[in-house]
């Protein structure tokens, strides 16, 4: 899958996930997951990106690329979500598990993608 289309389709879940949290949350709330939602779709398509660089390149290049990638997506969602938490004044446990569940949900997503995309057999990985 290409990175245009995996970043429409990440993009279109946080859409569609706003749209019903919408429904359901105050305004301080819902501004909280739409800001986790975002932070999500950042690290996931900035992961996803990495891991389509890092095909068919050295096993260094492989791994710095997506374990130096992973230590500085997680610092910047750090850094992020401190910021939304003191400068915009968001409430700390809709940002956390807006963040967390888009978190799981795009990682659930992107390891089935990079699985069927390298075509990995179990006769293979013995």
């Amino acid at each position: 899958m290409t990175l245009v289309r995996y970043t429409l389709i990440v993009a279109a879940t946080a859409t569609a996930s706003q749209a019903v949290a919408a429904a359901f949350l105050a305004d301080d709330a819902w501004r909280a997951t739409a800001v986790g939602a975002l932070l999500a779709v950042f690290n996931a398509v900035a992961a996803y990106a990495l891991a389509l660089w890092a095909e068919g390149r050295s096993n260094n290049a492989f791994f710095g690329a997506v374990l130096g990638g992973m230590l500085g997506r997680m610092s910047f969602l750090l850094v992020c979500f401190a910021a939304a938490v003191r400068l915009l004044e968001l409430p700390t446990a809709p940002l956390a598990v807006s963040l967390l569940g888009h978190f799981a949900a795009y990682l659930v997503l992107e390891l089935g993608l990079l699985h069927r995309r390298l075509g990995v057999r179990p006769a293979e990985a013995r």
